[in-house]
């Protein structure tokens, strides 16, 4: 009886385990797959990686293009109020100077 029953556990796990490996054998080339993805998907987020450090070093350049831009916009406006306060000040002081002439010359005419 003993034997019977090693012999009926015995064929039952021989087929699970024939189903088993028929299990296996569907999943090893899943298991590849989902392998290869993995691997892929490592390689994007570096990608990712280094086109927003590519983007942060273009933002820096932008932003400094566009000090210097700013600065070239301003510089007419600074040169035209140089322009005004060096006309205004000859203005002034050749009328002060004419004054000053015409209070010498009178007063040299009184004395």
């Amino acid at each position: 009886m003993q034997e019977m029953e090693l012999l009926e556990r015995l064929t039952i796990t021989e087929e699970r385990s024939k189903s088993n490996t028929h299990r296996l054998d569907k999943l090893e080339p899943i298991v590849d797959e989902i392998h290869t993805m993995s691997n892929t998907m490592v390689q994007l987020v570096e990608e990712i990686k280094h086109t927003n450090e590519t983007v942060s070093s273009l933002d820096e350049k932008v932003e400094r293009m566009d000090s210097r831009v700013d600065i070239m916009e301003r510089a007419p406006a600074d040169d035209m109020k140089a322009y005004k306060r060096t006309a205004i000040t000859t203005i002034i002081g050749t009328i002060a100077g004419a004054f000053a002439a015409g209070t010498l010359v009178w007063v040299a005419n009184y004395i």
